[in-house]
C-alpha cells in the first residue's frame, strides 16, 4: 500500500493533517467539523423524507 508522500492538508484550517485526527490537523478542527454538521452548516442534498421510498416501509398493509 503506498503511503502519501506528503500529507493533504487539514479541511477547516489548512495545516497538515495528523494520522489520528486524519483528515485534520487535530481533535479542535474535527470538532469544529462535527459542530457543522449538527448545525446543519453541511447537509447531504436530497429529497425530503419519504419521497421516493423504494423499501417499501411507507406502504399499509
Amino acid at each position: 500500500m503506498a503511503v502519501d508522500a506528503k500529507p493533504s492538508p487539514c479541511p477547516i484550517c489548512g495545516k497538515p493533517a495528523h494520522a489520528r485526527f486524519r483528515p485534520f490537523c487535530g481533535a479542535r478542527c474535527a470538532e469544529i467539523d462535527l459542530g457543522r454538521w449538527f448545525t446543519e452548516t453541511y447537509v447531504v442534498p436530497g429529497g425530503p423524507p419519504g419521497e421516493g421510498a423504494e423499501d417499501g416501509d411507507d406502504e399499509a398493509g
